[in-house]
């Protein structure tokens, strides 16, 4: 008996285990219910707040989804059985009116949640098509269900359903569609040659290649009003698309068009001035794309290719804005100049060329041209021995097999310059050894006189004493009605090689002087586009020194290639001899409208997000520069891009005594007389007593200097003293004097 009672016991403790277990698991169950529901609650609370807050972003778009639908519905329902026949039925009337509230609340309630809102329209695509139609099909059928469960959908016309279905598709891409739809008016055929007034001061570009990547550049371009540049046609590599538009923008034939394309846009005033590949010149090959770019350089096109999408960069973390790269050539508003290549390849080719100043901007893009012209040999002289250094390591990477030698030389030194002159026995010379900071030489008179003066005398010496076939002279526009020193000296290095050019031609024999004078180069050190790089890097100001100031500018590669173009045929040709070569730089440019442009291809917004301060003329700056000085005489050039000037000569005997004592005043540092000896020769140079010079001057030489007047009227009487009675042949010399005879 005891026994079963145990047994029984047993039994009742292992039910109630199981009771406990199944209450256990139930109360778990329970309680993972309870938690799922919270989060399932929890989630659509967010999930709703969520799609309240995107409707809340684009209020106008929903409610214009909402009048979409109740105007499809309606549309529906009169498209169906007529307008006549609905006004004549009550019944429909009232179906209509009884199907059009669950209709709108319905939408009201999926529009949101079909994901409508969560995206930018304005980027919208073909893929996010498939969004609407999601949205419409959920909105239909449930009103379907609904009416189903209601009327049985009776007096419901099924084909209105279905054409209710198609209208709300149709509003509702359109209301999206107009997000784009200044992207999506094409022009007409034509339009893409009748610009707007802003359209004409961009940049005609043409592009090589049809591609997606040409797709995504045309997009850009049409959305970003700040774009300088402007796609007038395209170009692709088979020519199979030839005349179908691309965004607006015509395809007018092949790679191998490309001169005729061209001829074509010039005589309709859109001559491109920019070639961009859209894609890796590889894609296109290499031959092809070589010979076109060369054709490109030939019309003076410049030449680029776009970035690829998938190419990552490191942000700048130091720098408040991060500059876009922008093209030189972007802030020319003309054309590079055309060049005849195979001229310039006859002056160079199996020469020896000699450059001074070669590591600096100029003397760098000189040896760089100048060594793919594949000279015999090539010497560069250079007083910098960190640009000496940077220049001579760029040819040994580009140019390693070109025989070439370096000169660490002060070109100030007659005797090393000789010394250099002698060993290597150059056959042309380029002199663009040159102190050219206008405000830095006018603080520094004497190291100006020194360099910009005696160091050409020395050069053109060295280069008559050995033979040279010609030396040619890089000068500037600061010449032309100097009033800077620096002006001066270079005027007077102008004048020295016109007197020996002149000189060669008397004797039938001797080196060819030429002299090419041009404006400012865009990117050289020191110069103004370094400057304000680094002004909008760091956030501005721009620092302009008068609003009204203009000058010419070119990039430094077209300075050079017309410098190289007028020589070849001054050489060749035996032209030009006593004149001054022009490279012609189109109009004068306003620094303002230059400190502008490079704000807006930077991305940015003038006087918004950089501003643009004004700090007055520097010493010895001018608000504008000129092209010829009152007394050259401009004559024709047969130079393509060059004009012409014949100063009026002085004689060389005076040239060289008045340099010798120039050169004695500027190793001795007295300014005032080293500024006094620029005004007695160069006519119209204004210069002022400076604040440290010690002797008296006489007030300000007069600018309207009359043809035929003394020039040494204005100076003071111990300089007039010392430099009477002197006559071109004479051979005087002042006691403690550099005698001019070493310097025949």
């Amino acid at each position: 008996m005891e026994r079963g009672d145990k047994v029984i016991s047993a039994q009742r403790q292992e039910m109630d285990a199981r009771r406990d277990d199944v209450l256990a698991a139930w109360k778990a169950t329970v309680g993972y219910a309870d938690s799922a529901v919270s989060a399932a609650v929890l989630l659509s609370k967010k999930t709703a707040r969520s799609h309240i807050r995107k409707v809340r972003q684009a209020p106008l778009l929903f409610a214009t989804d909402l009048v979409s639908a109740c105007f499809a519905l309606s549309f529906a329902f009169v498209a169906r059985y007529g307008l006549e026949q609905v006004r004549a039925s009550p019944e429909l009337i009232e179906t209509l009116l009884f199907a059009g509230p669950q209709y709108l609340a319905i939408c009201i309630v999926v529009f949101p949640m079909a994901g409508l809102y969560s995206r930018n329209w304005r980027y919208g695509s073909i893929s996010d098509l498939w969004t609407i139609l999601r949205a419409v099909l959920i909105t239909t059928a449930l009103l379907v269900c609904v009416l189903f469960f209601i009327t049985r959908l009776d007096d419901i016309p099924r084909a209105a359903l279905l054409l209710e279905a198609l209208l709300l598709s149709l509003f509702l891409s359109a209301s999206r569609l107009s997000f784009r739809i200044n992207e999506l008016s094409l022009p007409d055929n034509a339009g893409w040659l009748k610009q707007a007034p802003e359209q004409e001061q961009k940049i005609p570009t043409l592009l090589v290649g049809a591609g997606d990547a040409a797709d995504l550049y045309l997009r850009a371009v049409s959305r970003d009003r700040s774009c300088f540049h402007r796609p007038v046609a395209i170009i692709e590599p088979t020519g199979a698309c030839e005349g179908i538009m691309l965004h607006g923008v015509p395809i007018l034939g092949a790679l191998a068009d490309f001169e005729r394309v061209v001829r074509e846009l010039r005589l309709s005033n859109s001559f491109p001035r920019h070639l961009v590949f859209t894609e890796a010149p590889s894609v296109f090959g290499e031959e092809v794309c070589e010979k076109l770019i060369r054709q490109a350089e030939a019309l003076g096109i410049a030449v680029s290719r776009l970035s690829q999408m998938t190419e990552l960069k490191n942000a700048k973390r130091g720098n408040r804005f991060e500059l876009k790269s922008i093209e030189l050539t972007d802030l020319l508003e003309r054309p590079q100049a055309a060049l005849d290549r195979d001229a310039i390849l006859r002056l160079i080719r199996g020469r020896r060329v000699l450059i001074t100043g070669a590591g600096g901007s100029i003397g760098s893009e000189l040896t760089l041209q100048i060594a793919a012209c594949e000279p015999s040999h090539l010497v560069l002289v250079e007083n910098c021995e960190f640009n000496l250094y940077t220049i001579d390591l760029e040819l040994a990477e580009r140019f390693a097999t070109l025989p070439r030698a370096t000169c660490l030389c002060n070109v100030r030194r007659a005797n090393r310059v000789n010394d250099v002159f002698e060993e290597y026995r150059p056959e042309l010379v380029f002199h663009a050894a040159a102190l050219k900071h206008v405000p830095m030489v006018e603080i520094n008179p004497c190291e100006g006189a020194l360099t910009n003066v005696i160091g050409t005398m020395n050069v053109a010496n060295a280069a008559r004493q050995i033979g040279a076939l010609a030396m040619v002279q890089i000068s500037t526009d600061k010449v032309v009605n100097p009033t800077s020193v620096m002006g001066g000296t270079k005027r007077l290095a102008e004048l020295y090689c016109q007197a020996l050019d002149l000189e060669g031609v008397e004797r039938g024999s001797g080196p060819r002087y030429m002299t090419v004078r041009f404006g400012n180069v865009l990117g050289s050190s020191g110069s103004l586009i370094p400057l304000f790089k680094r002004q909008i890097a760091s956030g501005g100001p721009l620092t302009v020194t008068d609003p009204d100031m203009t000058r010419f500018f070119m990039t430094i590669r077209e300075a050079v290639e017309l410098t190289l173009q007028a020589s070849a045929y001054g050489l060749e040709g035996d032209i030009g001899k006593g004149e001054i070569f022009v490279l012609d730089m189109g109009k004068p440019v306003k620094i303002m409208d230059i400190a502008r442009r490079m704000i807006r291809l930077a991305g940015l917004v003038p006087d918004k997000d950089i501003a643009i301060k004004v700090i007055g003329l520097r010493p010895g700056e001018k608000c504008y520069e000129e092209l010829f000085d009152m007394n050259d005489t401009p004559v024709p050039s047969p130079v393509p891009g060059v004009f012409g000037a014949i100063p009026r000569p002085v004689p060389l005997s005076k040239l060289r005594t008045t340099f010798a004592r120039l050169e004695r005043f500027a190793e001795l540092g007295d300014a005032s007389m080293v500024l006094a000896l620029i005004s007695s020769l160069v006519p119209g140079y204004a210069w002022q007593r400076p604040a440290f010079a010690g002797a008296a001057l006489a007030p300000m030489q007069d600018e309207s200097t009359r043809e035929g007047e003394d020039h040494d009227v204005g100076l003071p009487d111990n300089l007039l003293a010392a430099l009477v009675a002197e006559t071109d042949g004479g051979s005087a010399e002042v006691s403690g004097w550099i005698s001019p005879s070493r310097l025949q």
